[in-house]
């Protein structure tokens, strides 16, 4: 039993049950929060939760900083728009993408017709606080990581805002309270998630 389907039986109530009819995929900067929130959110809806970035590593059997290092960004995005479309192909669930997914038009439009897009929507400091004590970001890897951040923050938002859905992310909200929130956004949409008992 999961944490969440314990702490519903403590309530004495029963965990609604859910109808995933799109896969979600999670679409925002680095920090932003995708992978945890998209995990949380895919144990909610039970549905399987997939990560484009580990399916690229899992297939070069290489990290992806040793993939830009190797063979660029150029590469990578290849790379990344042909897992995507494989991912989105394969059973509805939750998909985490990379934070410069989202910037190519054929990915905004795979995932515009294959799936739902939700940008979790967080401001630059909460992103810089999650990320400056980390070096697995190949895009930070400058003398000056906070400017490079707040400049690719300035570039990719107007992209970012084009998502179908926008949660706005809140610091003092715990990853399941941001899952529960993507939810209550999803379920403004029947086409994508329906909530039954």
């Amino acid at each position: 039993m999961s944490e969440f389907e314990q702490s519903m039986a403590d309530d004495g109530g029963s965990a609604p049950s859910y109808r995933l009819r799109k896969t979600v995929v999670m679409v925002g900067m680095m920090g932003a929060g995708k992978t945890a929130v998209g995990r949380a959110l895919a144990a909610k809806l039970r549905v399987p939760f997939l990560d484009s970035d580990h399916e690229i590593e899992v297939a070069a059997n290489l990290s992806v900083p040793e993939i830009f290092d190797r063979d660029g960004e150029a590469f990578f995005r290849k790379r990344e728009t042909e897992v995507i479309a494989r991912l989105l192909d394969s059973e509805r669930g939750i998909l985490s993408t990379g934070g410069g997914a989202f910037l190519a038009k054929q990915n905004r439009e795979l995932i515009s017709q294959r799936g739902v897009s939700v940008w979790l929507n967080a401001d630059l400091e909460l992103l810089w606080n999650r990320v400056k004590h980390k070096n697995t970001r190949p895009l930070l890897r400058t003398s000056d990581p906070k400017a490079t951040l707040a400049a690719l923050y300035d570039t990719r938002t107007p992209l970012y805002q084009q998502a179908d859905l926008s949660v706005p992310s809140d610091p003092s909200l715990s990853i399941d309270a941001m899952a529960d929130r993507v939810i209550e956004a999803l379920l403004q949409r029947p086409d994508v998630l329906e909530q039954y008992q």
